[in-house]
């Protein structure tokens, strides 16, 4: 991974040193093919044809490449694509990379480029993506009793585990009174319940050589663009649907996962996941949250990264730096925020557009 954050260098430049990083680390000079992840740098940068232009970037033509694009869990599904892609036989090795520069253009030119992929119709009603994120947000609470306090404490918990995190956008602590005082975006929705706009990129190198860390189980669900056409607002359908094709892949259930990277692009969202991968039951994730269950020290953490809410969410890497900070927890590399146990089983879920497009990844360590 590079650093997440505001940054002066091209995307291009961004996705070449998380790549270098990767085929580093692992140990090659090669691969048989590249994925690239960028959700929409036609609109960030002005760059198209991404693939072909970082795979020559990259030195790597003729090599094929492709992008993939499933919104903001692009990072997830390059992940995804390249799975089978090895699956199929016609590859050993593949670059993983994905990447995305936001930090150029003002707040509002960015919302509005992040909200296109919304449906039209709740867009012309003044939709975006905070605030259908309220919407959401607000009948969670009003569902289950979960009070404000449930997401200041994912706020302030993912700000701490970031603190420990060199890559992360924000590497700093808040405390609750500063989260509850900081701006209102969309009611109930603050300054600190948001992701920020980060630049960044990461890079992973994926084979079918036996490894110490291998693919258990993969699933992708998608959901209807609009809100209103959804059965409820309190939980992600397309995430449930992904859940159980990868724990069916994976043959294990919830409580074998040790360590969890859930798509927190707002503070409910880490919650109503939780629920959604099973891993508590509907309505009562926020209660888990407030007694320290999801922290570092707990019996289930996640996101020992900060989360996209402070390692950051540049919107076409972060599903992928998810599973990377899972390899590395699994590695027993993570540094200062490392989990002080035995892992190995590690899970991510990613959220593409608001729940559209999700995707479930659980990582062994077979080591």
């Amino acid at each position: 991974m590079t650093k997440f954050g505001p940054s002066d260098r091209r995307l291009e430049e961004l996705m070449y040193d998380a790549a270098v990083s990767a085929m580093t680390d692992a140990g090659v000079d090669d691969v048989d093919g590249v994925v690239v992840g960028a959700m929409s740098p036609e609109s960030f940068t002005g760059d198209s044809n991404i693939s072909a232009f970082i795979t020559d970037y990259l030195g790597l033509v003729p090599k094929p490449t492709l992008r993939i694009e499933t919104a903001s869990s692009t990072g997830a599904a390059i992940f995804d694509g390249a799975f089978f892609a090895l699956a199929s036989g016609f590859f050993k090795n593949i670059l993983v990379l994905a990447g995305e520069k936001m930090t150029t253009l003002p707040t509002g030119a960015a919302t509005k480029i992040l909200s296109e992929v919304l449906s039209p119709q709740e867009r012309r009603q003044g939709g975006t993506m905070p605030a259908l994120a309220a919407l959401v947000a607000r009948a969670y609470m009003s569902a289950h009793g979960c009070g404000r306090e449930a997401l200041t404490r994912v706020a302030v918990k993912n700000h701490a585990n970031a603190v420990k995190n060199p890559y992360a956008h924000f590497q700093y602590a808040v405390d609750a009174q500063r989260v509850e005082t900081s701006k209102m975006i969309s009611d109930p929705l603050r300054l600190y319940d948001c992701s920020p706009l980060s630049d960044g990129a990461a890079a992973i190198v994926m084979t079918t050589d036996k490894m110490p860390i291998r693919v258990a189980g993969i699933g992708h669900g998608t959901d209807y663009i609009s809100l209103a056409q959804r059965d409820s607002l309190t939980s992600f359908s397309s995430t449930r649907v992904a859940t159980q094709k990868a724990f069916k892949m994976a043959g294990i259930k919830p409580s074998k996962i040790d360590v969890a990277e859930i798509h927190d692009a707002f503070t409910p969202f880490e919650i109503i996941g939780c629920e959604d991968v099973g891993f508590y039951e509907p309505g009562t994730a926020w209660k888990h949250v407030l007694d320290g269950e999801t922290e570092i020290a707990g019996p289930l953490p996640v996101n020992p990264s900060g989360g996209l809410k402070a390692r950051g969410h540049p919107v076409g890497a972060s599903g992928l730096a998810q599973i990377i900070e899972i390899v590395w927890q699994l590695r027993g590399n993570a540094g200062a925020r490392q989990i002080d146990k035995r892992l190995r089983y590690g899970l991510t879920q990613s959220v593409g557009g608001l729940g559209t497009s999700n995707i479930v990844t659980i990582l062994e360590n077979v080591a």
